[in-house]
């Protein structure tokens, strides 16, 4: 079983405990502090345990050439790369704000770092964990600086191979033991081709000391829903409050019903995930006492006679008696009282 580990006050991962469950708001908020609010809230309602959101230090994250060149895409909030990354980037004050929303109306709230001078920002801040977004995955300075800060760490693995991911563990296990990986392919919206789920158990086995979990942007929610069943115990998913927003993110979000169904529906396969062992449960003592089959006598029985297999068949009896998978071992026996055709044999009738 993977270690478990506090990821914000008073909430474990991993082991037993119930799956973390992330909306991601990113920038979905499309500049406006008020719709971020409103974003938070619906996480909060819809049952999920973190609102986050993204933190960029611009001139520390792009050059000056990545902020200067044209943006044409019909998702550009202004006529450059920087003109438009600067409209979606809230301020210090306005991150201090969200989180004290956050704080009020009881959802745990924390962004991705997307540079190291945002990293100290949200240090600063007081977040509950780091999250590592899969393009700072193989950024082993950043990922040194931040594991050193002592904060537990999400970190996402798209675009990344399983032996970048060995490095990535290796750099962060020396300085911070308390971290997790999502299986993620970095693809919005993703086709579900390129899930690669099975990459969830194959996490386990490679890194069997830390919980493992998933970051999803398809469509829908049954991929993500499948993710818990086979073991994550975080799991991320972009929200929007309409799909038709401007940005490219939306299409890969889940609007509010979306969100409210797949939290419900985390909940249920968690519950029906139930126990490893096999046994008969008390909720089933109703059928097999109406259907559950017993050892019988085949034929009439004398006192004294040693059970033969041609003696024997199994049949719904009343009383119930000697369970069917026993019947070869009542072979041999000695039968101790006088028995009708299809009556039932007991453990009190068998001797020795």
């Amino acid at each position: 079983m993977a270690a478990e580990f506090e990821l914000c006050p008073g909430r474990k991962i991993g082991g037993s405990n119930p799956c973390f469950i992330i909306a991601e708001i990113g920038q979905n908020h499309q500049g406006d502090i008020e719709i971020a609010k409103k974003m938070i809230r619906m996480a909060k309602d819809c049952g999920a345990d973190c609102a986050k959101f993204q933190k960029s230090e611009i001139e520390h994250r792009f050059t000056k050439h990545a902020l200067e060149r044209p943006y044409t895409s019909p998702h550009a909030w202004g006529p450059t790369y920087g003109a438009h990354k600067h409209h979606l980037e809230f301020s210090h004050q306005q991150y201090r704000e969200l989180q004290q929303y956050a704080n009020d109306i009881g959802i745990f709230f924390t962004a991705s770092g997307m540079d190291e001078m945002a990293i100290e920002f949200l240090h600063e801040i007081n977040v509950p964990f780091f999250k590592v977004a899969s393009a700072d995955t193989n950024n082993i300075p950043y990922l040194e600086k931040t594991a050193k800060k002592g904060r537990p760490m999400v970190i996402s693995s798209g675009m990344q191979s399983m032996e970048t991911m060995h490095c990535v563990y290796q750099t962060v296990k020396k300085h911070n033991p308390n971290f997790t990986f999502l299986q993620c392919t970095s693809a919005y919206p993703l086709p579900i081709e390129h899930v690669n789920l099975s990459l969830i158990p194959k996490f386990h086995k490679e890194f069997p000391d830390i919980p493992i979990g998933y970051s999803g942007h398809e469509t829908g929610i049954h991929v993500s829903v499948a993710a818990v069943a086979l073991g994550a115990k975080v799991l991320e998913r972009h929200v929007t409050l309409d799909k038709t927003w401007k940005g490219s993110d939306h299409a890969a979000s889940l609007e509010p019903a979306e969100l409210a169904e797949l939290v419900r529906a985390i909940r249920t396969v968690e519950m029906a995930m139930g126990s490893p062992i096999k046994q008969m449960l008390p909720c089933e003592a109703s059928c097999h006492s109406k259907l559950g089959k017993s050892v019988v006598a085949r034929k009439p029985l004398l006192k004294g006679e040693i059970l033969t297999l041609d003696m024997l068949t199994v049949k719904v009896a009343e009383p119930q008696g000697v369970r069917p998978e026993n019947i070869f071992k009542l072979v041999g026996k000695k039968i101790t009282e006088n028995l009708e055709k299809d009556a039932t044999i007991t453990d009190a009738m068998i001797d020795g």
